[in-house]
């Protein structure tokens, strides 16, 4: 029905007050939608490294696929954890690829240990290495090991777009960014460096350097003296270089030069000692940083706790080789917790008559075979079942006894 003119124009000003309609969302390209895939699969990696079967059917498959750690179990765990069930896109990639997935998995993880690289790069051909771009994966401007010279970002840099050219940061520009824009200065310049550096003033006129750009850090600031004379100019000026000098030791958090001595004041994580800035150890404190069921790792200025293996109730490090104690079913062997094959004891694990054993990390189960009838003291053969069911009935009272 179409509104009266009058009623039409009424409505004017509340459609003037409605909000506008919101951008579609940048759709991901294919380069984006496969790093994706490889990100969660690599999670998936992380979450199922330490499980494996405890019991149940899991010891059939711990006969037939070898180790949990590289079995198609796990591959199909990680695979299920990939895509939420309302994302279209990546649900339709995985369907697509999940035979290219489990041929890396099964058969090639070994010699292509880079899904990524092998995934996206080699086999979809929907990115490219870093420093490499387009349908052809050309090296970027300035070589794939230094792309624009480090003064700038290339085109299409690890995908299958763009043309490798560089835009290059501010103060710099050209083809490969090593020449100075207008109102800056090549303050170094070699075979594999160009630094432009920026006049901001006369002495007592200047500009703190940005601590991103990587200059030298003076008590919260920045600055580098030019100690020549600028042209036109009777006096010396200050200068802020975007990547003039070395950043500071990252073991200050203020600094006049660029080593761990030229420290004003030390990072968290750091002490001064004998005039440097040098890492504490937090791993050798009296108190443990970590929990019991972790280690400690030193690490520049912090640390972190790793698990230990799951063979192991405490450790001193990574692996079942630095366990203090092995968790019930592992015994030391040959310097490290192993898991005990209990149905390879001389006392027999599994007690009933004709009973199978099947061994699992850490404990074992037993299994009456395919067919057998299990009772509570054996597993009987299918003709002795329907033999003793047989003389059960017979021994039946009738109805004339009853």
């Amino acid at each position: 029905m179409r509104l009266p003119r009058r009623a039409a124009l009424g409505l004017l000003p509340l459609l003037l007050l409605l909000p506008p309609a919101p951008k579609a969302a940048k759709k991901p390209t294919p380069c984006q939608r496969c790093r994706g895939l490889v990100d969660k699969f690599n999670q998936g990696l992380v979450d199922t490294a330490k499980k494996n079967f405890g019991g149940g059917n899991t010891a059939w498959e711990e006969k037939t696929l070898s180790k949990y750690e590289s079995s198609e179990i796990r591959l199909l765990e990680i695979l299920e954890g990939l895509c939420e069930s309302s994302d279209f896109e990546c649900n339709q990639m995985l369907e697509a690829q999940e035979e290219h997935l489990e041929a890396w998995w099964l058969q090639l993880k070994n010699e292509y240990p880079d899904l990524l690289e092998w995934f996206c790069v080699k086999t979809l051909k929907v990115c490219c290495s870093p420093g490499t771009y387009g349908p052809d994966c050309l090296a970027c401007q300035g070589g794939s090991q230094r792309p624009c010279s480090g003064n700038g970002h290339c085109s299409g840099d690890g995908s299958r777009q763009g043309d490798g050219s560089c835009r290059c940061h501010v103060g710099y520009q050209g083809p490969l960014c090593t020449d100075c824009m207008d109102g800056y200065f090549s303050s170094l310049r070699n075979e594999t460096h160009s630094v432009c550096t920026v006049r901001t003033g006369l002495s007592g006129s200047y500009t703190p350097c940005r601590l991103s750009l990587g200059c030298w850090r003076g008590m919260g600031h920045a600055w580098i003296r030019n100690t020549h004379t600028q042209p036109g100019y009777s006096s010396r000026v200050w200068i802020a270089a975007r990547l003039c000098l070395p950043a500071c030791d990252e073991s200050c958090k203020t600094c006049s030069g660029p080593t761990n001595t030229d420290c004003g004041e030390c990072e968290v994580g750091w002490v001064l000692d004998e005039g440097a800035c040098v890492d504490v150890d937090e791993c050798a404190a009296e108190t443990p940083p970590c929990s019991a069921a972790q280690f400690c790792k030193n690490a520049n200025g912090s640390y972190t706790c790793e698990e230990c293996d799951s063979s192991c109730v405490g450790c001193t490090g990574e692996g079942p080789g630095n366990c203090k104690e092995c968790i019930p079913g592992y015994a030391r062997e040959h310097g490290q917790c192993a898991d005990v094959d209990e149905c390879s004891l001389a006392e027999k694990a599994c007690v009933r008559k004709n009973e199978n054993c099947y061994n699992t990390p850490g404990s074992y189960v037993c299994v009456c075979p395919d067919g057998f009838e299990e009772t509570e003291d054996a597993c009987v053969p299918p003709a002795e079942a329907e033999a003793t069911e047989e003389e059960s009935l017979k021994q039946l009272p009738t109805h004339e006894d009853l």
